[in-house]
């Protein structure tokens, strides 16, 4: 029963990610980072991706010691992007307006 739970979680989980370089130019402000990754065609961002399965990572896991939660569908855009430093001033804004305000992934 308790490997259900955990493949039902891990069946609805998964990790995208995305590399940036941060640039003080706001052409390349992006408003809605916590929404998830970038998607512009126009700019090459969020089309070429790489997907495989893994697992979740954390000190508490290892090459002994795996998550309960996998398989983890990873998601990893190939390309870096240029974005603006306001782009993350606007996510950590967002951030902090969250119910539980994600005060604790914020840091100075």
């Amino acid at each position: 029963y308790r490997f259900c739970i955990f493949q039902d979680i891990a069946s609805a989980v998964g990790v995208q990610g995305q590399i940036f370089t941060i640039v003080n130019d706001d052409s390349y402000y992006y408003p809605d980072l916590i929404r998830g990754w970038v998607v512009d065609a126009e700019m090459g961002m969020g089309q070429d991706i790489a997907i495989y399965t893994g697992s979740t990572t954390g000190e508490s896991r290892s090459n002994e010691i795996c998550s309960s939660y996998s398989p983890i569908t990873w998601q990893v855009d190939r390309k870096c992007h240029m974005i603006s430093a306001s782009s993350f001033d606007k996510l950590c804004y967002d951030m902090k307006m969250q119910r539980d305000d994600m005060g604790d992934d914020l840091y100075a």
